[in-house]
């Protein structure tokens, strides 16, 4: 019975992702079948219609499958307590004696924030030293190293490993919409007027018109805070909650800050003609 219900909730993760991948496959019914090859009548304006669209499609489903399916950064063995560690923190029964066993192992650690408390960010389920900017998903049951959020639509935490394709992935997703509202509206306009003929090829076009303008102003808008973000060289966790360094014992949002374009380098990487592809770049 555990086995089912445990198997139920890995499932029901995925409904976001399916729904998300069912709108994309109904929008290219709906774009090449119904508008490029029924109602484009140039065969040059058809063939370039069809050609732009599947360079769209493809740098959006690529930064998708890339977001989703690329393993989150874990901290490495260094952050982690060993197994004598772990038993003495278990039997010692004193509070000051668990604090002193998380400090003396953060000392040697490359960490430059701490707790309110002034502690060592030490995370109990998986008996590890936080790194900077590192957070428990209790989601994925992990430490994420530099996580940003966890995201239902990807299932997955958006972290260091993936924070590129997830802006790249809203990109290309905003020049999705963006392409099939221009290259629709001409039809859009020829059909809104006449709506009181009803015609299934014709409601797919006039709806994804619609649903085009829906997600473009949804997703530009979390794009946006993105980008901002990213330039600031800041999270969304940090954004609610500023990292306290220990130099200072003070909350600090732009403590990470160090120019606009050297945030960007961080996560687009050095190569600027490699920014918008989603591939891995240092």
């Amino acid at each position: 019975m555990e086995r089912f219900v445990y198997s139920c909730m890995r499932f029901s993760k995925w409904i976001p992702v399916m729904f998300i991948a069912a709108v994309i496959g109904w929008s290219y019914y709906a774009y090449i079948v119904h508008l490029c090859l029924y109602h484009v009548e140039e065969i040059l304006k058809k063939i370039i219609y069809i050609f732009l669209y599947h360079i769209f499609l493809i740098m959006l489903l690529w930064s998708y499958y890339q977001t989703i399916f690329t393993p989150m950064k874990k901290p490495t063995s260094e952050f982690y307590f060993k197994e004598t560690d772990i038993y003495q923190m278990q039997i010692s029964e004193s509070e000051m004696t668990k604090k002193t066993l998380i400090d003396k192992k953060a000392k040697d650690l490359p960490i430059l924030t701490r707790t309110s408390s002034g502690n060592a960010r030490y995370c109990d389920r998986c008996r590890c030293i936080k790194p900077d900017r590192a957070h428990h998903c209790s989601i994925c049951e992990t430490c994420v190293l530099k996580m940003d959020h966890h995201c239902p639509w990807v299932n997955n935490c958006v972290g260091f490993s993936n924070y590129k394709f997830f802006i790249l992935f809203l990109f290309y997703a905003v020049l999705y919409s963006i392409y099939i509202c221009a290259t629709s509206l001409e039809y859009f306009i020829k059909f809104w007027d006449q709506i009181q003929t009803f015609q299934a090829g014709k409601f797919h076009l006039l709806l994804l018109f619609f649903v085009s303008i829906m997600f473009g102003i949804s997703v530009s808008t979390l794009l946006a805070y993105h980008i901002y973000l990213s330039s600031k060289n800041c999270t969304t966790l940090e954004s609610f909650r500023a990292p306290i360094f220990i130099n200072t014992g003070l909350e600090d949002k732009d403590g990470f800050n160090l120019s606009t374009s050297e945030n960007l380098k961080q996560i687009f990487g050095t190569n600027w003609r490699k920014a918008l592809i989603p591939i891995f770049t240092r």
